[in-house]
This record gives C-alpha cells, structure tokens and sequence, in this order.
C-alpha cells in the first residue's frame, strides 16, 4: 500500500486551543533548593513559556502550594504577564488532589494538559501521573521544571515519559504553537518573546533583523 503525505501538523503537535497549560510552584522556597537548573535560566525559561501562553491565548492555571506560610509568592516574571489571574494556593503536593484546581481543569474542559514548576519528582510528577490515569494526554516543559538535584530531575521525567507523557522545552512550546512563519497575527509577539527570552536563537532573531532587515515567511 503507498503512503500518501499530506500537508498537515500532526496530531500529536499542540495548537493553542487544544490544551491547558497549569504553571506549578515557581516560588522563592521551592528555586532555593533547586540545583538541577540555575536559577536565571530557570526564571527566564518560565516567563518564555507564560508569554507564549498570553500571547497565544492558552488557557492557563498558575498555583503555588504554601504561600502565605512558607514557600512565597509565585515568580514575578508569572504573575506580571498575568496580572489580575486567580492563584490557586494548595497544601496538596500534588496539584491534582486539589479540588479547586480539579474544578478549573474541568471547567476549562480540555484533554490535553501541559506542565512545568518545580519539583519535578514531586509537583509535576503527581499531576502528570494522575492525569494519565484519568485519559488526559500529557506534557512535560523539561527545562522549565527543576529538582534538588539533576539526578532527580532526570529520573522524574524518565518516569513520566515511561508512563506515557510527552517531553519538550520551552522553547519548543512557543515554536510549536506558532510552527508558520506566516502566521502574522503572533508573529511579532513570537519573535519579540524570542530575541527576549530564547537564549542564542533570540541573539540570531535580533541580529538578521538588525543587519539584514530579515523576517521568517515574509
């Protein structure tokens, strides 16, 4: 039988609609023990990937556990890009024991979940295990999640993926819901994230604009 290819994402590829994206404990006490990623590229990497949810209009749930009595406030980078949203605080490590949050998820009503915070053995492990067990199909932002060590990161996400999540990294996630370049509408918010946030690639972004007046798909 031959195969025929079709000019189409594929099903697996995330589109801004189609998922809900749940920021988990980025607070002071919970980067202090980080040592999995330092803690600027830890900071720079969440406000990447929560001003690719803005700007692409994701259906987002940010929540702290302990906020008031000891983990603190969420990263500034967060919640200025959300000024005004809800935060959810837990005693629950694990983000999906808790019913407010369970009541956003539905409320919000989608399949597929995308996760990142800190730590990656413990609050994004649990969610991303019940969520499975429920059917939702899950995603992991590896490198804007951190550990008390790379060891446990590592081991957490070989976890998760065994048990069915997907793997990608921040950078991938605005990429992959913007995937054309002729997509004008977020094409300057895209980029400006980019040559804000995205490490060498933005460097690049910034320099071929400068030098050669260059734009992707235009």
């Amino acid at each position: 039988m031959t195969i025929q290819a079709k000019a189409a994402p594929g099903a697996r590829l995330l589109n801004a609609a189609d998922h809900t994206l749940i920021m988990i404990d980025f607070q002071s006490q919970m980067a202090f023990a980080t040592k999995s990623i330092d803690a600027v590229n830890l900071r720079t990497n969440a406000a990447l990937v929560a001003n690719a949810a803005k700007t692409f209009n994701v259906s987002t749930i940010l929540t702290t556990v302990a906020e008031k009595s000891f983990s603190g406030p969420m990263f500034d980078e967060i919640t200025s890009t959300f000024p005004g949203q809800a935060m959810l605080d837990r005693t629950s490590m694990n983000t999906w024991e808790d019913a407010a949050v369970i009541a956003d998820v539905n409320r919000i009503a989608k399949k597929r979940i995308v996760l990142c915070g800190l730590w990656t053995s413990v609050c994004i492990v649990g969610p991303a295990l019940s969520a499975l067990d429920q059917g939702f199909e899950v995603y992991v932002i590896a490198d804007a999640c951190g550990d008390v060590s790379t060891e446990a990161h590592d081991r957490a996400m070989d976890r998760m993926v065994q048990a069915g999540a997907q793997p990608m990294t921040s950078l991938q996630y605005l990429l992959e819901l913007q995937r054309d370049w002729a997509r004008g509408e977020t094409y300057e918010a895209t980029t400006g994230i980019a040559k804000k946030l995205g490490g060498a690639y933005g460097l690049g972004v910034t320099y071929a604009k400068t030098m050669f007046n260059a734009a992707e798909g235009h």
